[in-house]
């Protein structure tokens, strides 16, 4: 009763003296904090919670960052039994991504924004099929502010594709007005022109699939039996 009439919050008593607080607040009810009182409470309360919830964000950071590299050392794991050199494992990678971003009419052609899947689109066509850097095409698809000059320059450097290969730029009117994010270079549109390479890979893609998906129906079938 002393501590609490000098100030002192029941959370502090409860911890000093080991009191239940369900007990303290029984004992305690009738004693009137003084404004001054209740402001310092308030004041600490505020900063105590503060303090918990960065203590919260520290911990799930660190969770996350525990499950990142729970998750990086398990594809490494993957990654030491697979031949990144086999031109057959390539292949099916290409098939499997051409499958999901690659065109499906009468030329082999990929578009996207991230320069990593053009960059595997563009490593395994030449390695697996030689065909020359020079013989790619590309088109840009770019946004009313950006700057196609500029933006024709950063994707020829990212891909390693010559200048002379970007054909066309195409601005989007309806973005007029508004403003792009830097990290943001458009969509570059690769094509190689083989109609040849697109069917070899959609019909690899496609029955690389259905193989699977009937082995797990066999083997379904089988623990059912």
């Amino acid at each position: 009763i002393a501590m609490r009439k000098k100030g002192a919050s029941i959370r502090d008593i409860e911890a000093r003296l080991r009191i239940r607080k369900s007990t303290l607040s029984g004992w305690l009810k009738t004693i009137r904090l003084s404004q001054k009182q209740k402001i310092i409470l308030f004041n600490k309360w505020k900063m105590a919670l503060v303090s918990a919830r960065l203590a919260a964000v520290a911990w799930h950071n660190k969770q996350k960052l525990n499950r990142l590299k729970q998750a990086e050392s398990e594809a490494q794991d993957v990654l030491k039994n697979i031949d990144c050199e086999n031109p057959v494992i390539l292949e099916l990678a290409l098939s499997i991504l051409y499958m999901r971003e690659g065109f499906k009419n009468s030329i082999t052609g990929m578009g996207n924004s991230d320069p990593m899947i053009l960059k595997l689109f563009i490593a395994i066509l030449t390695k697996n099929f030689n065909i020359p850097i020079n013989k790619f095409r590309c088109e840009l698809h770019l946004r009313a502010d950006q700057n196609p000059s500029q933006i024709k320059q950063w994707w020829s450097k990212e891909l390693g594709i010559p200048l002379n290969n970007f054909l066309s730029v195409s601005i989007d009117k309806r973005t007029i007005g508004s403003i792009t994010y830097p990290t943001y270079k458009g969509v570059c549109i690769v094509r190689c022109g083989s109609v040849a390479i697109q069917r070899k890979l959609m019909y690899l893609s496609k029955t690389f699939c259905q193989k699977v998906i009937n082995q797990r129906a066999r083997s379904s079938i089988g623990r059912a039996s």
